[in-house]
């Protein structure tokens, strides 16, 4: 069904690989996120969320480069109280980054300069590469001309890049970083997913914000393009929200010839995208150039 469309989205597409480590670690974490190119000026949507993400590995790292120095500075007497009161000071625990690395797999050549555009109240970016040599897709999404015509009962697909499989990544103790190396796998598969409009989704202020699909939208896939099987744009990939369906389950099964008590609770997971016409207002406020059709 949605094969070519699959194919067509697949070229202006891009992965986002991510590398995270956390305090009181020496291991980097692979993730992803998606962005999808609009234009050949080098304008690009993404989510909000993935962009402050890009935004705040400097603050991360300048923390935690000033934590360390303070750290450094303590003298011997009571220093694991000193060091227990400078992690209070500085906010940090085993679940807090310390060091954000980002790679952008297959956008551009030449430099890397880049500029965000943030939402102000909504899940969306926009990321202005400049200054590159050779700009990576060739072909750009045509955006569905009325959001109005998105309908219950339509499917759509989602295409991004969950299931991070990279691994040219490592910890160097010499200087206490994470960083990209030369070695190993240097890219992840794309993944696509289909799911059916369920429910419209409002804006705080009113209007429609985005839509629901059956389906969850998976990590990797946010900032990544819905489309029709004609290949048509009608939103972004932006989080997955968790439906209680009340149906707790408390009963005796057998397994393999023996009796086992299975408890548990029953969720539907279910994508929650931005809708075209938004993705679409914000362009034309910034003056990016796009297609409909």
């Amino acid at each position: 069904m949605f094969v070519k469309a699959i194919e067509h989205a697949a070229a202006f597409t891009r992965p986002i690989h991510v590398i995270v480590r956390y305090f009181g670690s020496t291991e980097a974490h692979p993730g992803a996120a998606s962005l999808f190119f609009v234009n050949a000026e080098g304008w690009a949507l993404t989510c909000r969320h993935v962009a402050e993400q890009l935004i705040g590995a400097d603050q991360v790292a300048t923390q935690y480069k000033a934590f360390k120095a303070d750290r450094n500075a303590l003298g011997a007497k009571h220093r694991r109280q000193a060091e227990r009161e400078l992690q209070r000071k500085y906010g940090l625990d085993q679940t807090k980054p310390v060091q954000i690395a980002n790679r952008f797999m297959n956008c551009v050549e030449g430099p890397l300069n880049l500029t965000a555009k943030l939402h102000a109240t909504l899940d969306v970016a926009l990321l202005k590469f400049d200054g590159f040599t050779k700009l990576g897709p060739s072909a750009f999404p045509v955006f569905a001309k009325n959001g109005a015509d998105l309908k219950q009962g339509r499917f759509l697909c989602r295409l991004g890049f969950p299931f991070p499989e990279f691994k040219n990544f490592s910890y160097d103790a010499a200087t206490d970083s994470i960083g990209w190396t030369q070695q190993g796998q240097d890219h992840t598969p794309q993944f696509p997913i289909e799911g059916m409009v369920t429910r419209h989704l409002l804006a705080p202020g009113g209007g429609v914000a985005g839509f629901e699909l059956s389906t969850p939208g998976l990590r990797g896939q946010s900032g990544g393009p819905a489309f029709d099987t004609e290949g048509r744009v009608w939103g972004m990939q932006a989080r997955t929200a968790h439906l209680d369906l009340d149906f707790d389950v408390d009963m005796e099964v057998v397994r393999a010839g023996r009796r086992k008590q299975v408890k548990e609770s029953a969720i539907l997971h279910v994508g929650h995208c931005v809708d075209v016409e938004v993705l679409k207002a914000f362009m034309r406020d910034h003056g990016v150039r796009f297609v409909e059709g």
